[in-house]
């Protein structure tokens, strides 16, 4: 066959299938079925306050996680390795136990600069939006501005905006406790999640954030243990006054964390 025959034959088949398969897809693509209705839109829940612990708590579980794996390969067993199965579930045991020792055993330190025990208020469980629900912590007053810092050393888990508690940090323990900031004007320059802080380190300043727009200026402190929240009152009636804050080396320029 002459070759200049064979292309246009070659060229007119091509043209022929691609005339046919854009045909179909056409066809199909103006075939709606009688019976089929779009699916209903499902409503949005809206955000609550659970949602926020919720989500919280999730990267709570998780950050804490990972660090108790990172300390248990930091400090190995001092002694030999237990040769017996009831010796080495023993050890681990004691060590399980010296990492989520209790959280009365640990020493706080205030979470604001300037204030002591003393002006602290017990508002745990105090009603709020009218009974709808209640307070999973306790208002600690100060100017706006005033410094924040943590209370024990550990690792920034999450730093965040919620619905409720607008600008907010959740910082982590070896001991299984967490600490939850709420309604900060802002974070503390070079803070980020899963840098590691010593007590009394700076990590933000007291605001009114959240839905505490209308309110004095304030810090939310609440106090997550074996994943319920507790009454930070009489931890903190027992801990050591703040006087200055001690700034962490900045690992950058900006005015606020980084997450």
């Amino acid at each position: 066959m002459d070759p200049l025959h064979a292309r246009g034959m070659w060229l007119r088949t091509v043209m022929v299938l691609s005339g046919l398969v854009l045909f179909l897809l056409t066809a199909c693509a103006s075939v709606i079925p009688g019976d089929v209705k779009a699916a209903p839109a499902v409503s949005a829940a809206l955000p609550s306050e659970d949602d926020d612990w919720t989500q919280l708590k999730t990267q709570m579980r998780v950050d804490l996680s990972r660090y108790n794996t990172r300390e248990l390969a930091r400090t190995p067993l001092a002694s030999p390795a237990p040769s017996s199965a009831q010796a080495r579930d023993n050890a681990f045991g004691a060590r399980a136990q010296a990492l989520f020792a209790p959280l009365a055993k640990v020493s706080l330190r205030l979470p604001v600069v300037g204030v002591h025990t003393a002006s602290l208020d017990d508002s745990w469980h105090a009603p709020r939006d009218g009974g709808a629900r209640v307070h999973k912590g306790i208002d600690i007053f100060a100017p706006k501005g005033t410094e924040v810092v943590a209370v024990v050393d550990g690792v920034i888990s999450f730093i965040g905006d919620q619905k409720l508690g607008g600008h907010c940090i959740w910082l982590t323990n070896e001991n299984g406790a967490s600490f939850y900031y709420a309604h900060l004007d802002r974070w503390a320059a070079g803070l980020y999640e899963g840098m590691e802080v010593q007590a009394g380190d700076l990590i933000g300043y007291v605001g009114n954030t959240g839905n505490a727009k209308y309110t004095p200026s304030h810090l939310h402190f609440g106090i997550n243990e074996n994943d319920d929240m507790v009454n930070p009152y009489p931890i903190l009636t027992k801990a050591v006054p703040t006087l200055h804050a001690h700034v962490h080396t900045t690992l950058s320029g900006g005015p606020v964390a980084t997450r």
